[in-house]
């Protein structure tokens, strides 16, 4: 017979299957949150990471950044990857908060860890969810180690996409860059080009300019339709 924690193991990996590759799961709404607890420790915090993920695919982005920070505040010990995936999905609710030097700090938080721990590949795999965040903390002071990380980004962003749009995903991994994908992905929740421009640290002109060479790129011509290719 399995063990409490074992049985939430199973329950975790269905979870994180769920939240982070969109497949079905045969458990009913708020199953896993009842068998967090019983997981250790580090196991625990990645399942927070999940549950905060799974917010922030609601728009609940205040309850994605609580849980995560709430989980990084009171952790016993040291878990790289938890604690790097909880400071990417923290920095993810943040930056749709429009609170950009909190994003970039809990970023900078998941990037030390990258570092320290040889862990760059889970950078590159957030990009299309960190929103600009990676380009105005790595392109300037890491140069190299950036081009890594949109290296690997654009190897995962395919997959990433056409789970998360699949009538459209061709299109958007296909044609738009890295920098137009972030830019496009700020406009379609409701941010400002001035808005856009002062979180990535570029004029009202590029953002504009990159714009229209993404809605020519995809072939639509308004924000509405944006949103309907990478939110909907």
């Amino acid at each position: 017979m399995a063990t409490p924690a074992l049985h939430a193991s199973y329950i975790l990996f269905d979870a994180a299957s769920s939240v982070l590759l969109h497949l079905s799961t045969p458990y009913p709404p708020g199953t896993f949150a009842k068998h967090v607890a019983t997981l250790p420790e580090g196991l625990r915090l990645f399942a927070i990471y999940a549950l905060a993920h799974h917010a922030y695919l609601f728009g609940e982005y205040g309850r994605c950044v609580g849980m995560a920070e709430t989980a990084l505040m009171t952790k016993q010990g040291r878990y790289p990857i938890a604690e790097q995936f909880l400071h990417l999905v923290a920095a993810m609710g943040q930056v749709n908060l429009k609170d950009a030097e909190a994003a970039r700090r809990h970023f900078m938080g998941a990037w030390n860890i990258a570092l320290a721990d040889g862990l760059i590949e889970e950078i590159g795999e957030h990009h299309g969810l960190l929103q600009g965040v990676l380009e105005t903390c790595l392109k300037e002071d890491y140069p190299e180690h950036y081009a890594r990380v949109i290296n690997i980004t654009y190897r995962f962003s395919e997959g990433w996409r056409r789970l998360h749009n699949p009538e459209a995903g061709a299109h958007v991994t296909s044609d738009l860059t890295t920098t137009e994908f972030s830019i496009a992905m700020l406009a379609s929740r409701g941010w400002s080009n001035t808005e856009i421009a002062n979180h990535l640290g570029i004029s009202t002109g590029t953002v504009k300019n990159r714009l229209s060479m993404a809605y020519a790129k995809l072939g639509i011509a308004s924000r509405a339709e944006l949103t309907k290719y990478l939110l909907q």
